[in-house]
């Protein structure tokens, strides 16, 4: 199998990954995800690419599934409550909650798109956790470093529009800290702190699209100075640093 050329300096590749299918309990979703991008030369794996994988198949992978009652129309509200830590805001059958996570997020994350009717999909309990053993799996399998971020759908405060933003990530630190550099004109940065990790997620869920059944992307060309350790727990704003809570 001939495996497609590096990209080129500067170059960022984001690629869908086919062919994963209907994720199950208990399925070994690393060694799923490693076969299918396998399957076809672009996205046959190397060392120092990132998988984005979204949230959904890793919560049915890990069975964070529960049923609801279909006649019931606020039948996934008690979920929700119940995955909540706390809850910002609510207006009718909406609700921002903040989660054991730290995230907030609209239904405490708790979601009925694509998946089975009768059942509601609930975040991993860790979602750092959850990529790291994506990434141990596929090293162990194939030998190869990659780095792994579980993506998920997020609102924003006082923007229209859904993005895809990291839940989870492993091999990759979230931010680069551009704070003490300077910019094109020689002045230093001050705050500049780039949350790398949720830019990958927004720009892969573009190629994995909500209804094309495309749940993985494959990002190349990643900076190496991105890689290393890290947690998304690192991304979520203190409360004493939060001027709206």
């Amino acid at each position: 199998m001939t495996v497609s050329p590096p990209p080129a300096p500067g170059e960022l590749r984001i690629l869908p990954v086919h062919g994963i299918g209907e994720i199950h309990p208990r399925d070994d979703l690393a060694g799923i995800i490693a076969d299918a991008c396998n399957a076809q030369p672009a996205t046959s794996l190397l060392d120092g690419d990132v998988l984005v994988v979204t949230q959904k198949i890793v919560s049915k992978a890990e069975d964070r599934i529960e049923a609801i009652d279909t006649d019931d129309p606020r039948g996934h509200k008690a979920i929700v409550e119940r995955e909540s830590v706390r809850i910002l805001r609510r207006r009718g059958d909406l609700i921002i909650a903040e989660t054991s996570h730290g995230f907030v997020c609209a239904n405490a994350g708790v979601d009925l798109s694509n998946i089975e009717a009768g059942y509601a999909a609930l975040l991993p309990v860790d979602s750092d956790r959850s990529a790291r053993r994506i990434r141990d799996a596929i090293r162990h399998r194939l030998g190869i470093e990659v780095a792994v971020i579980v993506s998920d759908t997020f609102g924003r405060p006082w923007r229209r529009g859904l993005t895809d933003v990291a839940i989870g990530c492993a091999g990759i630190r979230p931010i680069a800290d551009l704070r003490g550099s300077t910019d094109s004109l020689g002045r230093e940065l001050q705050v500049t702190e780039v949350c790398i990790v949720d830019e990958l997620a927004g720009a892969a869920d573009l190629v994995c699209g909500k209804a094309s059944g495309v749940p993985v992307a494959l990002c190349r060309g990643i900076d190496p100075a991105w890689l290393g350790d890290g947690s998304v727990a690192d991304l979520v704003r203190h409360p004493s640093e939060d001027l709206f809570r």
